[in-house]
């Protein structure tokens, strides 16, 4: 344990490399002083006031690594900010619920990530939530990609690009490119597979900023994808079953 972090210290952020035994009586004390506080609050108490008080209940949880009890606290308290619009409040509580790394936990860093480059926020507690993708992105993946699709709810760290040999040429109908380069080096496919090329901005060429390159760059190009790709569906209709069945 580092001794010159405070109790108060130990339930924001990293809880790696934390000695839980000897840094558990204080974070007990400290949870019984937000327990009272929260008991004290007059009845016609502002719903916000209390929810922050919750919300420093469960980061108490969460530093003792009581996760369940953790994320009920928090996700109670998200529901009042966001009501509410307190959006600095709300982002907090999605930090608490992402660190208590539930099935729920990227649904809850993608609405935080989502929330802290949408509204006014602290600079510092936007950076925050994005450093939470880059350090739970693999060293071979794009930090700013895994974002933008976070922030759609969807899992994409543990995904990684296929090589044409992976792919059974003869289940393809349609070959789709989005990098011009590779369109130009698409290899030609049998009689009957549709190729379209739909380019997209390259993102190495893009601004740097990572905040930006994530809000500016990969989600508008997740967005564009995803508008095409409805298009497409639209267009070619339901799949028709053949011999080997729907495809």
């Amino acid at each position: 344990m580092k001794k010159d972090i405070s109790p108060e210290q130990l339930v924001a952020g990293d809880k790696s490399g934390i000695d839980l035994a000897e840094s558990r009586p204080s974070l007990q004390a400290l949870l019984r002083e937000h327990e009272q506080h929260l008991a004290a609050l007059p009845a016609d108490c502002n719903p916000v006031d209390r929810a922050r008080v919750q919300l420093d209940i469960a980061e108490t949880l969460l530093g003792l690594q009581r996760q369940q009890e953790s994320w009920a606290a928090a996700r109670a308290a998200f529901d009042v900010f966001a009501a509410a619009a307190a959006w600095q409040d709300a982002v907090e509580a999605c930090d608490v619920l992402f660190q208590c790394d539930r099935e729920e936990s990227l649904a809850a860093l993608g609405n935080g990530v989502w929330l802290a480059v949408t509204f006014p926020v602290p600079a510092p507690l936007t950076v925050a939530m994005l450093q939470h993708i880059v350090d739970e992105t693999p060293d071979d993946s794009d930090g700013a990609a895994v974002a933008a699709m976070a922030d759609a709810g969807v899992d994409i760290a543990a995904q990684r690009p296929k090589g044409l040999e992976a792919v059974e040429a003869a289940s393809l109908t349609h070959v789709i490119t989005v990098c011009d380069a590779a369109a130009a080096a698409c290899p030609d496919f049998p009689r009957g597979v549709e190729r379209r090329h739909w380019s997209v901005p390259d993102t190495a060429l893009l601004e740097q900023d990572f905040p930006r390159l994530v809000d500016d760059g990969f989600k508008a190009i997740r967005d564009n994808l995803r508008d095409r790709v409805r298009l497409l569906l639209a267009e070619l209709g339901p799949p028709q079953a053949g011999p080997a069945g729907p495809r």
